[in-house]
């Protein structure tokens, strides 16, 4: 006698998850965007900062200083990019 096939199929395989409530959907949605606009900002900001002048950068957040502009912008973007990584591979896997 044959055993019966007992791969997961993509309808048991839905069926068997549940739904998540529509509050967690909505705050994922936020923290995503929230992120992809930190990794976003973090990738343009080398190109939006006058290096050679420093009035430039001088008053924005982390100046006077270049390295603490840079790191101010930047930072925030690479942490989210690592999440969103973590977050993506965790929810595909």
């Amino acid at each position: 006698m044959a055993q019966p096939d007992r791969r997961p199929t993509a309808t048991s395989r839905a069926e068997s998850t549940p739904q998540r409530p529509l509050w967690r959907r909505a705050l994922t949605a936020v923290l995503v965007a929230l992120g992809v606009y930190l990794v976003l900002r973090a990738a343009v900001e080398p190109f939006l900062v006058d290096f050679g002048d420093p009035s430039d950068y001088s008053a924005d957040w982390g100046g006077p200083s270049l390295i603490g502009v840079l790191a101010v912008h930047m930072v925030p973007g690479i942490i989210s990019a690592v999440l969103l990584l973590v977050w993506w591979r965790r929810r595909t896997s």
